[in-house]
């Protein structure tokens, strides 16, 4: 693996993985024009996401850890009799939300070639209309960007329509964390708890594809460079880290708009890009000069 070129991917995957921008819509885009592709691309793929997963711990170490010690509270409560569903407190209500909108997942993700097909099909037109898809959801939503619940004021109604909208993001070029949050804004969550929502609820998500993906990568035969991994890995995790923080203060800043207005000309360029390959017969990466 040339140690640039992963640098790069792990730069794109810590930043747009949780920027509402779609990681993998820019993985697709990134892989099409290096002519990346295949189990190299599918092992790096496993490493740069591992190394998102670790910013979401290292970014929400206290939320989570309050979590976890609420599961098992909440396991002694049902075995001792004591559990209320009516009066659980605000962790305890968004470790729920967070299961439930995770099990709407679960059935979707068995068809997850049917929403991956399009990357790496050699066509980025379907990743341009997914972009510009992303950039409605961002401004609508910041438009809904005014309520009020909190963790403690959550439904069953908002984790399915937050669910419902994080199987959608399984289409590269819709992003996870942009839909999610926007979904949890529409549902008349505060920012900050939309935002939290919305990054905690990536965890068992990224986990899972990743532990699928490694059960296709043990299969590979190919020597690994895992210095260039281990680049990879730590650049993500930083990038993915810094983008957090970053988006936590621009929702709060009312600044939402902005990733609306990126991924709607990104989307418009991958739909010229790609038409314009079909048109001419030509590709993106001998345009460019690239391999």
């Amino acid at each position: 693996m040339d140690l640039i070129t992963v640098i790069i991917q792990a730069l794109v995957q810590g930043l747009t993985e949780f920027l509402p921008v779609s990681s993998s819509g820019h993985l697709s885009v990134v892989q099409h024009i290096t002519g990346i592709d295949g189990e190299s691309a599918l092992i790096l793929s496993i490493v740069l996401h591992l190394g998102t997963l670790a910013a979401v711990f290292a970014a929400f170490r206290s939320t989570i850890w309050d979590m976890i010690k609420e599961f098992f509270l909440t396991l002694r409560d049902i075995f001792t009799g004591k559990f209320s569903w009516k009066g659980m407190n605000g962790t305890r209500r968004m470790m729920f939300m967070v299961i439930i909108a995770t099990l709407i997942l679960v059935p979707v993700y068995l068809f997850k070639d049917f929403f991956t097909a399009r990357q790496g099909d050699g066509d980025i037109v379907f990743e341009g209309v997914a972009f510009l898809f992303t950039a409605l959801l961002l401004f609508l939503s910041d438009r809904c960007g005014k309520g009020t619940k909190t963790g403690e004021d959550m439904t069953v109604k908002d984790a399915v329509t937050v669910g419902l909208f994080q199987c959608v993001a399984l289409f590269p070029g819709v992003s996870r964390s942009g839909s999610t949050t926007a979904a949890g804004l529409f549902c008349g969550l505060e920012k900050s708890t939309a935002v939290s929502f919305a990054f905690i609820l990536g965890i068992p998500a990224i986990l899972g594809g990743s532990v699928l993906e490694l059960g296709d990568a043990l299969k590979s035969d190919m020597e690994l460079d895992w210095a260039a991994l281990a680049v990879g890995f730590v650049v993500a995790a930083v990038a993915g880290f810094l983008a957090i923080k970053l988006v936590a203060w621009l929702i709060k800043k009312d600044r939402f708009k902005i990733f609306g207005i990126y991924t709607a000309v990104i989307g418009v360029i991958c739909v010229a890009g790609g038409l314009w390959e079909h048109f001419s017969g030509s590709t993106l990466r001998a345009l460019f000069g690239i391999g």
